[in-house]
């Protein structure tokens, strides 16, 4: 009961000073409008949200803090541990309004973000226990610093990246806080259950004028405080958890915000883009793209937010494997998600991840290529290269090959047309006869002389290529060159036409084909 009278006051509270805010804001001047591509509305908008869900909480919080003090309620913590996490959340604060003003650079914003964890740590807040990977022993200073601070700045920086859509952010951090608040409830933290519960009814009360079509936004005073409480506030509660699940629950709870920082890193990595400049290809943008509405976007995303909040809550009271199976549950939903979403980074990593697990296989086909380089040098007639290349390629991937010779042209254009003295095609049945694509080289003689072709091809098929087409352009066409030119003048007769037909291969002479 206590609980959904501190609820309802933070709402009522934020929902207040969210319609002051907002208009106060807009008879001033401080509205922003669309500022790039990337921003979504048409119209100026106030950016100071923060303002009011930081008011509600603070307020309702500090009357919380007095009445269970005079009235002796259950949920007593002290003032000392309360003013911990207000300094630093109001230096968050400082920073996210001076922003919402005049941009500051992402390297002031990190510095300051920094400093503020840093004080959180100082306060008490901080990971002391890494369960997952070290059990029970405590890290040491300079770890748990570390840790502490990449914790804050990931968290903070996640919801206010996610602050692209009218809502999102708000949102997420509202299944999120309710998570944070089952489980101090679970470990007896009666700071962060009654943070908790305010900062979500002072979400709602905030909701009312921020969902789709929004009338005041976030801001990074907003995004960011709610961020940086969250991140402290769960690593209050995770101290009093004991066991992994310390660790394990915040991740899936804040699964949606982390997922879609993460992406952003990995995105810009992999294209080489700055990390700090932003994009316009953030999950909600594409789902913007496959069609959605702005307000079906925030909804199913609001629907991933539940989704990782329920995952997370199973782990609560963890059983044998328990913690295994929801991250792998999560993982595999994480991938087809972003799968669905179009991701190109996606694609290359998964085809990385299947070239790696194919890894024996296409190192046997590039030895194979590569042993029948060498044999070329010893091969003693035009049969026997013929034997070598098929058995290089019979159980490789490619179809097929053929190649075309001329021994004595000088400058012979290498058409593949049956117009070469010495022509032959394998391919590893009648079905591949017609090929997708075809990797087609000269054959060039020691002289620079062009003296015929050499291909490859293959079908289109699903699977990927298992095999380096470098093994094949670096130096193997050469060889196949020089082995035809030195069994051709030691053959002394005239050329050959050859042909293959599936496995069965014909060898005649140019003069009976004729």
């Amino acid at each position: 009961m206590i609980y959904l009278f501190i609820f309802a006051a933070a709402l009522v509270v934020s929902a207040v000073m969210s319609r002051v805010v907002r208009d106060a804001a807009n008879v001033r001047g401080w509205a922003t409008g669309p500022q790039s591509a990337r921003h979504l509305h048409e119209r100026p908008i106030p950016r100071l949200g923060g303002i009011a869900i930081l008011s509600a909480v603070v307020a309702v919080v500090g009357v919380a803090l007095g009445a269970a003090s005079v009235f002796h309620w259950h949920y007593v913590f002290s003032s000392t541990t309360l003013l911990g996490l207000l300094g630093p959340t109001l230096l968050i604060f400082g920073l996210g309004l001076a922003d919402d003003f005049r941009p500051l650079g992402p390297y002031v914003k990190f510095g300051v973000q920094i400093l503020a964890a840093c004080w959180l740590y100082v306060d008490g807040y901080g990971v002391t226990r890494l369960q997952l990977l070290f059990g029970d022993r405590k890290l040491g200073t300079v770890a748990e610093l570390a840790l502490t601070v990449f914790w804050v700045l990931l968290i903070t920086n996640a919801f206010n990246l996610l602050d692209g859509l009218d809502g999102l952010a708000s949102g997420s951090a509202l299944f999120a806080s309710m998570v944070v608040f089952v489980v101090a409830l679970v470990n007896g933290d009666a700071l962060t259950q009654v943070v908790t519960i305010a900062l979500a009814g002072a979400i709602v009360g905030f909701l009312r004028y921020n969902f789709n079509p929004a009338t005041i936004f976030l801001g990074d005073c907003g995004s960011l405080v709610i961020g940086f409480v969250l991140s402290a506030v769960s690593l209050a509660s995770s101290e009093k958890a004991p066991t992994a699940v310390a660790v394990a629950i915040p991740v899936v709870s804040f699964g949606l915000p982390i997922l879609d920082t993460l992406m952003a890193v990995l995105r810009r990595f992999l294209n080489r883009r700055p990390l700090f400049r932003p994009d316009g290809e953030h999950i909600h943008h594409k789902l913007l793209q496959r069609g959605l509405s702005h307000r079906q976007a925030v909804v199913v995303l609001y629907a991933v937010s539940a989704c990782f909040a329920l995952a997370s809550l199973p782990l609560l009271s963890p059983q044998s494997g328990t913690i295994a199976v929801v991250l792998a549950i999560v993982g595999l939903g994480i991938f087809f998600g972003l799968q669905h979403l179009g991701y190109d980074e996606v694609d290359e990593l998964a085809r990385v991840a299947r070239r790696t697990w194919e890894q024996k296989s296409i190192i046997s086909n590039n030895l194979a290529i590569r042993r029948a380089k060498d044999e070329l040098g010893r091969a003693k007639s035009v049969e026997e290269i013929c034997e070598v290349l098929k058995a290089a390629f019979r159980e490789n991937d490619f179809d097929g090959f053929e190649f075309s010779f001329s021994p004595e042209v000088p400058g012979w254009p290498g058409m593949l047309d049956g117009s070469g003295p010495v022509r032959y095609a394998w391919t590893r049945d009648e079905g591949t006869a017609n090929t997708g694509w075809a990797l087609r080289m000269d054959l060039v003689s020691a002289a620079g002389e062009v003296r015929g072709t050499f291909a490859v091809n293959r079908g289109y098929t699903t699977r990927a290529l298992r095999s380096d087409i470098d093994c094949l352009t670096d130096g193997f066409a050469a060889a196949l060159c020089a082995a035809l030119q030195r069994t051709s003048a030691r053959r002394g007769a005239a050329p050959l036409a050859m042909g293959v037909l599936g496995e069965k291969s014909i060898l005649d002479d140019a003069a009976s084909v004729a």
